[in-house]
């Protein structure tokens, strides 16, 4: 007799199921079991409201878990910078897999990179992170741009460049990588410029608390540096008491194993790693104002020791004055 299929919940978007459809096979390869995709559909993506001001946080998220709880799916899959920092007690993050590539990147008209862009140029992103870095950049550097508030799936935002609405659009080089498209990128903005979103690249897989025979199976998917590294990013963003909508960018990496990422290349195996550097930014949109920080520390063992590194970063920033940069605080 076969097993019967696991139900995984996933938002319809094409990166969704696209990023659903990868964890699904490899549950199946870890379990044997079926895995079926249960497409939900969630408040951000049927508003056709701004993100920031719809709340940002939980918005694609809150209609996974309700299933979740109902037992309508037996797990979920969320990208993990949509996760709000609190954790509900009945549903637990059995697996954190191996992090994408966590930078954000150009796809602009004429192949152009973002120093080759032209006076006045437009740039569209719904993120107002990215709009903090990227005008707090361009001040920096003499360049002159716009950013332009815009939502849509991937097709929608490219779009915008294709028709010439916009000059380019800024996006996460993951999403791109996991729906094939990452050859239509033009450039792939340093995190030196443009720092993430907290757990940016990075996947959350959801199930039930008291599910222990799930968890461990999914627990096989689990890579610990990832999960570090995005708790320390999430625990800032909790520090700052910022939603997803904040303008807060967050990456903690693995100096020796981040250099070929960033360059695109695999990560060095095998290369002992002792210490772990976290780095957060916050700024007000237009660039003008701006705490950025980091800190090195050796590589977290525990939940509560990577927890504990983001909220001495954040104690930090705050004391900088990075809470008067945030507009409204999320209470």
């Amino acid at each position: 007799m076969t097993e019967k299929a696991l139900r995984l919940g996933t938002r319809r978007s094409k990166l969704a199921m696209a990023q659903s459809g990868q964890v699904a096979e490899a549950v199946h390869q870890v379990t044997g079991r079926p895995v079926e995709l249960v497409e939900i559909t969630t408040y951000g993506d049927v508003s056709r409201e701004n993100l920031a001001q719809i709340g940002g946080t939980g918005v694609f998220v809150t209609a996974l878990r309700d299933a979740l709880l109902k037992g309508e799916v037996d797990f979920a899959v969320h990208s993990l910078k949509d996760l709000p920092t609190a954790q509900p007690a009945e549903l637990v993050l059995a697996a954190v897999p191996p992090r994408e590539d966590p930078r954000d990147v150009l796809i602009a008209r004429d192949a152009l990179k973002f120093t080759d862009l032209p006076r006045g140029a437009r740039i569209g992103t719904g993120s107002p992170r990215r709009m903090a870095q990227l005008n707090a950049y361009a001040r920096a550097h003499g360049l002159d741009i716009e950013t332009v508030a815009i939502r849509g799936n991937v097709d929608t935002r490219i779009g915008y460049v294709q028709d010439g609405e916009l000059d380019a659009v800024v996006l996460a080089a993951a999403g791109l990588n996991r729906i094939g498209r990452i050859d239509e990128v033009t450039d792939f903005l340093s995190v030196d410029t443009v720092l993430p979103a907290p757990g940016q690249g990075a996947l959350a897989i959801e199930c039930a608390a008291d599910n222990a025979a799930l968890i461990a199976a999914l627990g096989e998917l689990d890579d610990p540096f990832t999960r570090v590294a995005v708790t320390a990013e999430r625990s800032l963003l909790a520090a700052l008491e910022a939603g997803c909508s904040a303008p807060v960018g967050a990456l903690a990496d693995l100096p020796p194993l981040s250099a070929p990422l960033e360059r695109g290349g695999s990560q060095a195996d095998g290369q002992f790693v002792k210490e772990m550097r976290l780095r957060g930014v916050v700024g007000t949109t237009d660039g003008t104002r701006m705490v950025q920080l980091s800190t090195t520390g050796p590589v977290p063992q525990t939940h509560d020791q990577a927890w504990a590194l983001g909220r001495e970063l954040a104690t930090e920033m705050l004391a900088q004055g990075a809470a008067g940069l945030m507009g409204e605080r999320a209470h």
